[in-house]
């Protein structure tokens, strides 16, 4: 699956977040198919997370995980009005989760590697960093097709 396909169901929103708990549950929700599912997703965020910070730099973390009751990935970008500690070098305000059904292996990698791209570019980390809504990061999304479909 192509970022592009990922990012037309990705659910946004602009949250006040305490810590990187309160984040990866916020995003556990939202990628939730089922409230069930969402307790699921939380914990496969959170031993992720346990592995190493998912911080990427530039105020941004990509938390990821498996989530064997999915049958498409999903995604959710937060941003954060007040920057938390992630676990890296410098508070993360701009945060993309994913869950992929456990048969992804290179789409998994594949999806990091096109989110980390999509993010190395100053004007959309500060597009989004400006957008007031969930509607306003929908939008930059859609107007910021990754570096590689250019």
């Amino acid at each position: 699956m192509p970022l592009t396909d990922l990012l037309a169901a990705v659910r946004t929103q602009v949250l006040p977040a305490a810590d990187r708990d309160s984040v990866l549950q916020a995003a556990a929700r939202l990628l939730a198919c089922r409230e069930a599912n969402a307790e699921q997703i939380y914990q496969n965020l959170c031993q992720r997370e346990q592995l190493g910070s998912t911080a990427i730099g530039h105020g941004i973390a990509i938390p990821h995980g498996r989530a064997p009751l999915l049958e498409r990935p999903r995604g959710a970008l937060l941003r954060l009005e007040t920057p938390v500690d992630f676990g890296g070098d410098e508070p993360v305000d701009l945060v993309f989760a994913i869950a992929v059904p456990a048969h992804y292996t290179h789409q998994h990698l594949m999806l990091l590697s096109e989110l980390a791209e999509l993010f190395s570019e100053p004007s959309v980390r500060q597009a989004l960093r400006d957008a007031h809504d969930g509607q306003a990061l929908r939008q930059v999304l859609e107007l910021s097709p990754p570096a590689s479909a250019a």
